[in-house]
């Protein structure tokens, strides 16, 4: 199944790098802080249905997901702006922080300085329909990007067709199909009967597909990471001491191999090989269960401890990764009971801090560091906001929040790196690795690559070469 981009404000590439969208440019406010912003829509632009993208438009968008009565979807990359939250929990009638300049321009004042706001608005929540919004909108979606909708056969497959007045060029294919087949294995061999472009390759095919088909592989590191979460405030994993033999009492690099079919970086740290602030010369806890064991004994554990990792077996991988890590944990006198759960019930229990340790990956919302480093280390986002570990330390908040407010990507990246090396070394997490997206292209596809965010791939340059 392929998740196809949208047009915004701004956009994401297939690199993850933000480009202009429909703005021709954003420039921050009078003090250069990043608490304000303003766009400057692109001239000419329509709609699929002819009428002009104006400010009112973009306004009236963001307004529609942040009312309470349509619960557009995640609205929270949209509360940064002053007045957006309290208007979305019905305690406002309007947004302040939402200006319009004319027909062309659009003005954003945040709560409080917000470097990263630009990536915030290259997300699905952030696009624009006309206004107003056309009541099947849900149903025959109408946009400004290189695809129009055609047809939507519920549970079998969506169609496109190209739109030839596309401000950035008409795509080089006439259509484009996304088909819906849940079952990885049935996916697979439609590829190979050749009625599907491109798919994602289901691991329990990587080392065959790897042997077979090198040729029509393309492999990427995703914005992802696997880790395990160890509760910080909980019994024996309060002591660092005892994180540090957990990540030494562990081969990951054994693990990846056997059981997670080798697609994955080794993570010495947080953030995704793809972004900038992250690290991966940096040294890491080597699997030594010598070490291990005189981080416990230093740390008063003689006997060893017990605890419970809590899985989910609808993962199947993961699902073998915690077992894999509670043998090896054992030789370290780690004793680990695996908890199994839907995943619903895995992750309340992480959220309300009832988990002793708890295996799970973090995908990347917008192509940044701080997606990594805010939602998961800050003290601010325990439980729900993404901190499951409950790792808490003032000096970290204090940099996660200064990077959050430095314009300079530059400086910003430098802190980005000074924050992860520091909680590396305090291991909140058995840091285990990020995973690498495997897909498979026919041949005869041309100009496709695939994305390292969701929604940084637009498919205006694949078509389908003449057999």
């Amino acid at each position: 199944m392929v998740t196809l981009a949208y047009d915004g404000l701004t956009q994401f590439d297939a690199d993850g790098r933000l480009l202009p969208g429909l703005a021709d440019r954003w420039t921050a406010g009078h003090d250069a802080s990043g608490r304000q912003y303003v766009f400057h829509l692109r001239p000419g632009v329509k709609f699929h249905d002819g009428t002009p993208l104006t400010a009112a438009a973009v306004r009236a968008s963001l307004l529609r997901v942040l009312s309470p009565a349509t619960k557009g979807g995640r609205p929270w990359p949209l509360y940064p702006i002053a007045g957006a939250e309290a208007y979305a929990a019905g305690r406002a009638a309007d947004v302040s922080g939402v200006t319009l300049l004319g027909d062309t321009g659009v003005g954003f004042t945040l709560t409080e300085p917000l470097a990263i706001f630009p990536k915030f608005l290259a997300m699905p929540v952030a696009s624009v329909a006309p206004a107003p919004a056309p009541g099947d909108l849900a149903q025959r979606a109408v946009g400004t990007g290189p695809w129009r909708f055609v047809a939507w056969q519920h549970d079998d497959y969506l169609l496109f067709a190209r739109n030839p007045n596309y401000w950035g060029g008409a795509p080089a294919g006439d259509t484009l199909t996304v088909r819906i087949i849940p079952e990885p294995l049935t996916r697979a061999a439609e590829f190979e009967a050749g009625r599907l472009s491109v798919i994602e390759v289901p691991f329990g095919e990587t080392a065959r597909w790897r042997r077979e088909r090198p040729d029509q592989l393309v492999e990427k590191p995703a914005l992802r990471v696997v880790y395990v979460a160890l509760n910080n405030r909980r019994g024996p994993l309060r002591d660092p001491r005892v994180r540090q033999a957990i990540n030494h009492a562990v081969n990951v690099p054994e693990i990846l191999a056997t059981v997670y079919g080798g697609r994955g970086v080794l993570a010495r740290g947080a953030i995704p090989p793809g972004l900038a602030g992250s690290d991966t010369t940096r040294r890491g806890y080597a699997y030594d269960p010598g070490a291990a064991r005189a981080l416990m004994l230093g740390a008063g554990y003689s006997n060893g401890i017990d605890v419970r990792l809590w899985r989910t077996g609808t993962n199947v991988e993961l699902s073998r990764v915690a077992q894999a890590i509670q043998a090896q944990l054992a030789g370290v006198g780690v004793r680990v009971e695996l908890v199994e759960r839907d995943a619903s019930s895995q992750r309340e229990a992480a959220r309300k801090g009832e988990a002793d340790m708890v295996i799970l990956d973090w995908w990347a919302d917008y192509p940044d560091a701080d997606n990594f480093l805010y939602p998961l280390f800050y003290s601010g986002s325990f439980g729900p906001g993404g901190n499951y570990a409950f790792y808490s330390d003032p000096g970290t908040d204090s940099l996660i929040l200064r990077a959050r407010r430095t314009t300079d990507d530059a400086a910003r990246t430098a802190l980005y790196r000074r924050i992860d090396e520091r909680v590396y070394r305090a291991a909140p997490w058995l840091y285990l690795w990020f995973p690498t997206d495997l897909w498979a292209r026919r041949p005869e596809l041309l100009g496709w690559d695939l994305p390292v965010i969701f929604n940084g791939q637009r498919w205006t340059h694949a078509r389908v070469a003449p057999r």
